[in-house]
């Protein structure tokens, strides 16, 4: 999200990431690190701030759940490596760095806490030199639950201690250990295989080496973070509501300070990345999903969803609109209550109105359906007006046909076009007609059946009981 450039690096580097917790405060059949925040996963988040630190290589450590977890992130550029028995973060780590060089720099990071910023890892590996590690802090109001960074009387760290071996005095620290530094992959190797299980827990704990660091008088260097939100970790779905919201209010903010309007920004949700011109409008309960395009003086009524498309400039989207796989050109007014399914096209200046859906059609230069209308696999010529209740019935049952439609057509209300069939240039459709064959340009074609009156008929009336 605030990705640069990284800074050039003399030292290769490595990156592995743990991600094989099993989760059971989730209470859920989905691996941990694939539970979603903002429509992808905890580990996808993860994968994607390591990949902008352009690392020679990225490791990612798995365990539970593991065939869904490679399955998931399938196409994701990243070594898999199975930590077999969940021994502790040290032993997870040591599972990875037989594959990585002496020569190179190794940051470790956690598929569950989804909101490390690049600028804040890409700072700490500054920190790490030859001999020096680069050591990743907060400070927090309540530390419970956190491992304390014990420093000494010149502000030097010494250890980390774990809560349930901190001693009374030690649980009074507030700055913590947010399990993510990056070491000299030599020294870590030779720590990481000198770690005891001597604790309450039996566990191997990466934290250890600090003290090894500190006796070996290799300089631990810490960086506080600037923001808590960013190192929060994931355990529990309560956990994962906040980080949630967290992001939303992350993205919500980036938007507003590149000139977005964002009405309430507790109630917009972006699930992807959003490009947009200037003068953009959002109103409440908008959902952006996937790669959503927004151009200059778009606006967007409340209680909308946008997911992968395309939108031009001076749009309106109404309210209660769900617009899938689309390109809207320009000048279009959309909703409210409309619908595109993947694969629509509308060019500049279309009107879709009211519970109107467009399905895998495109629909040219001021062409309008303005209420309860279903154009499916159809083409859709340049001013065209499609009546109300009109339906291009596309499915035979087994197989969709195609429709087109030219320039300039008018179809009355509560038409039927059934598919395939062209429609030529300029022709008008009586309302109600349910049109079969090919109807030509610039006519006028009826067809629905004759109407008849019954002059002796009288309506059924209710026998009293």
């Amino acid at each position: 999200m605030d990705k640069k450039d990284p800074p050039p690096r003399a030292v290769p580097l490595s990156i592995v990431i743990l991600a094989a917790g099993q989760g059971k405060r989730m209470k859920s059949d989905l691996p941990k690190v694939l539970q979603p925040v903002a429509g992808r996963p905890l580990l996808k988040h993860v994968v994607d701030a390591a990949h902008s630190l352009e690392p020679t290589a990225t490791y990612v450590v798995y365990g539970h759940g593991g065939d869904r977890v490679k399955e998931a992130l399938k196409d994701e550029q990243v070594t898999w490596v199975l930590q077999a028995e969940r021994l502790g973060t040290g032993h997870a780590v040591a599972q990875a760095t037989p594959h990585i060089p002496d020569d190179q720099v190794v940051l470790v990071l956690y598929g569950d806490v989804p909101l490390i910023a690049h600028a804040t890892l890409a700072e700490l590996l500054t920190l790490c030199g030859p001999k020096q590690i680069g050591l990743l802090t907060v400070i927090l109001d309540d530390p419970s639950g956190y491992g304390r960074v014990v420093r000494n009387g010149r502000e030097q760290v010494q250890k980390i201690v774990e809560q349930k071996d901190a001693s009374r005095k030690e649980l009074q620290i507030t700055e913590c250990n947010t399990g993510v530094l990056a070491a000299p992959a030599k020294l870590l190797k030779k720590w990481l295989k000198s770690l005891s299980n001597d604790n309450s827990q039996g566990e191997y704990y990466l934290t250890d080496i600090i003290a090894m660091a500190v006796e070996d008088k290799v300089a631990v260097n810490p960086l506080v973070a600037r923001n808590a939100v960013e190192v929060l970790g994931v355990n529990d779905k309560a956990q994962l509501a906040d980080v949630e919201a967290a992001y939303r209010r992350q993205i919500a903010r980036e938007l507003m300070l590149a000139g977005v309007t964002v009405v309430d920004p507790a109630r917009l949700d972006v699930r992807g990345p959003v490009t947009h011109g200037s003068d953009v409008f959002l109103d409440i309960n908008v959902v952006l999903e996937g790669s959503v395009k927004l151009g200059n003086r778009v606006r967007v009524g409340p209680n909308c969803v946008i997911r992968n498309s395309e939108i031009g400039d001076d749009t309106e989207v109404f309210a209660n609109c769900v617009i899938d796989s689309a390109v809207i050109g320009t000048h279009c007014n959309f909703g409210p209550f409309a619908r595109t399914r993947p694969f629509a096209t509308l060019g500049n200046g279309v009107h879709i109105g009211n519970f109107v859906e467009v399905k895998n059609s495109q629909m040219g230069n001021d062409s309008k359906a303005n209420h309860l209308a279903y154009v499916g696999d159809a083409t859709v010529g340049e001013r065209v007006n499609i009546g109300a209740g009109t339906i291009i019935a596309n499915y035979d049952g087994v197989n969709k046909h195609r429709t087109t439609i030219e320039n300039d057509v008018h179809t009355g209300s509560n038409s039927v076009l059934v598919a395939p069939i062209t429609v030529g240039a300029g022709a008008t459709i009586g309302a109600g007609s349910t049109v079969v064959n090919e109807v030509p340009a610039a006519k006028l074609t009826v067809a629905r059946a004759k109407q008849v009156t019954m002059e002796n008929w009288q309506r059924p009336t209710k026998i009293k009981k």
